[in-house]
């Protein structure tokens, strides 16, 4: 498994611990900044997460702004892309088992970096359950078409 991972500097203070994490599960993973708290825009990051998640060189992504919120909704812009933003246990393992989310995002200023690295071991950890829930998605993905259909 190949992660993409991107944050702002909101999301700069979740990295260190869920980089160690993938490090110590034998998880590779591509870093696309920021590396620094120096005030970033959290669109430029979600970007190359999106499309490497997109396209197929990463098989999962991983974001991180303030609240995870933005850079989420950024990610959400690209057909395919189903990025999640959680806080909770509960939240994380059902936005895999039931959203088959392939982007997760966290809140560096909402939860901890213990509480992040967490998160993200259930949200890759719980599998999708496919069944009723694959039904959704086939309308989530039928919207994205129609959307570029009215282009």
């Amino acid at each position: 498994m190949r992660i993409a991972i991107g944050c702002d500097h909101g999301g700069l203070v979740l990295k260190p611990a869920i980089l160690d994490y993938l490090q110590q599960k034998g998880i590779e993973y591509v870093d696309y900044g920021t590396y620094t708290d120096a005030s970033v825009d959290y669109p430029d990051y979600a970007v190359p997460v999106a499309k490497a998640v997109q396209e197929g060189t990463a098989d999962k992504g991983i974001l991180m702004c303030g609240t995870g919120i933005g850079i989420t909704i950024a990610a959400n812009k690209f057909d395919g892309i189903r990025a999640a933003v959680v806080s909770d246990e509960f939240c994380a393992a059902a936005t895999a088992e039931h959203n088959n989310a392939n982007i997760l995002g966290l809140g560096g200023r909402v939860v901890t970096p213990e509480k992040a690295v967490k998160l993200v071991d259930i949200w890759l950890n719980t599998p999708y359950a496919g069944g009723r829930h694959q039904k959704r998605l086939d309308k989530i993905t039928a919207i994205e078409q129609s959307q570029k259909n009215r282009n």
